[in-house]
C-alpha cells in the first residue's frame, strides 16, 4: 500500500504540479484511510471494496466536520482514480459514492470603511509598521492568498506597470494588477525596510523577517490579526478576509464575474459566484432597513 501511495504523491507533485502544502494535506487524508484499511487487514488496493470505503466515510461522522469529511473523500477518490489509470486496480470502488452535502458559507468580509481603518493601523515610523502596511495594501489591492504573498519574489512585482506575477494553486501562474497606493508602500518597504532586514544576507523573496529569512504565513496571519485589533474591528477576521473583501468590493463596484475569477485565480467560476451571494444579502438587508413597506405584514389594505 505504501508503494502505491508514494507513487500517487509523485504523480501529484510532478504531473499535477501541486504545492508542498497541498501534498501535505493529501498525505494527512490518506494516512487516515490507510490506518482504517489496516484495521480491516487490507494491505493491497485490489482488496478494497466499495463497502469498505463507505464504512470508512461513515466512521468519520461525528469526529470531523462535514467539510473535512468531504475533502478526505475527494482525496481518496483521486487516489483510486490514479490506481485505475495506472491499471493497478481493475475498477474504482469510489465511483458511486457521493460527497456529503455542504452548506455554502458566505465568506466574511470587511466594509471599505473597515478596510481603511485596518490599512491605517500600522505605525509607519517603525520598520515593522511599514512592512505591515505594504503587506495589507498588496493583499487588499490584488486579492492574493497569504501563501501566494509569502512566495512573491523581487522580480514578480512590477512597480512601473503595476502588476504582480504570482503562482496559485496547482502552480498556475497569473498576472494581477494593483493600484498606486499599494505600489507606493511596496516601493517604500523595498527601499527603506527590506535592506535593513536583509543585512549581509541575500534572498529572492520580497517580504522578509528579521535576519533576511522569508516571512512565514503564520507571521502574516499575526500581522493581520494585530492590525485588525488595533483598528478596533470586532469581526472575526481570518487571513482570507482581505481577499474576500477585495472580491466583494470589486463586484459591488461593477466588475464582471469573469474578471474577478481571473484575478482571484479560481479554476471554476462557481467558486467566484459565492461573492454574488454577499451582494444579494447586503442588498436585501438595505431593502429591509430602508424600504417603507419591507417590514409590513399583510396586504396593502385593498379588498
Amino acid at each position: 500500500m505504501n508503494t502505491y501511495i508514494e507513487a500517487f504523491f509523485d504523480y501529484l507533485r510532478v504531473e499535477k504540479g501541486l504545492s508542498s502544502n497541498s501534498i501535505k494535506s493529501y498525505k494527512a487524508d490518506l494516512a487516515k484511510y490507510r490506518k482504517y484499511l489496516a484495521k480491516l487487514g487490507i494491505t493491497n488496493p485490489r482488496e478494497i471494496k466499495r463497502q469498505d470505503l463507505t464504512e470508512f466515510i461513515f466512521s468519520l461522522r461525528g469526529l470531523l466536520s462535514v467539510g473535512t469529511i468531504s475533502r478526505i473523500l475527494s482525496t481518496v477518490k483521486s487516489f483510486h482514480q490514479f490506481l485505475l489509470r495506472e491499471k493497478i486496480m481493475p475498477n474504482n470502488p469510489s465511483t458511486l459514492i457521493e460527497s456529503p452535502k455542504l452548506e455554502k458559507k458566505i465568506p466574511s468580509y470587511l466594509t471599505s470603511q473597515e478596510v481603511a481603518k485596518v490599512l491605517k493601523a500600522p505605525n509607519l515610523k517603525k520598520n515593522q509598521g511599514l512592512r505591515a502596511r505594504a503587506i495589507l495594501e498588496i493583499i487588499y489591492a490584488s486579492g492574493l492568498r497569504v501563501s501566494e504573498l509569502v512566495e512573491l519574489r523581487m522580480q514578480d512585482v512590477n512597480l512601473e506597470v503595476g502588476f504582480i506575477k504570482c503562482k496559485g494553486k496547482g502552480s498556475k501562474e497569473r498576472i494581477v494588477p494593483f493600484g498606486k497606493l499599494a505600489g507606493h508602500f511596496i516601493k517604500r518597504y523595498k527601499e527603506e525596510v527590506r535592506p535593513q532586514l536583509l543585512k549581509e544576507s541575500q534572498s529572492p523573496f520580497l517580504f522578509l523577517a528579521q535576519g533576511g529569512h522569508r516571512l512565514s504565513r503564520q507571521s502574516v496571519w499575526k500581522i493581520i490579526k494585530t492590525m485588525v485589533k488595533k483598528a478596533r474591528i470586532k469581526k472575526k477576521v481570518s487571513p482570507h478576509t482581505l481577499r474576500h473583501s477585495f472580491a466583494t468590493h470589486l463586484l459591488e463596484g461593477g466588475a464582471d464575474l469573469r474578471s474577478v475569477q481571473e484575478m482571484l485565480g479560481h479554476a471554476d467560476i462557481t467558486t467566484t459566484q459565492i461573492y454574488t451571494h454577499i451582494n444579494k444579502t447586503r442588498l436585501k438587508k438595505i431593502h429591509n432597513q430602508f424600504h417603507p413597506r419591507a417590514q409590513k405584514e399583510g396586504g396593502s389594505g385593498d379588498k
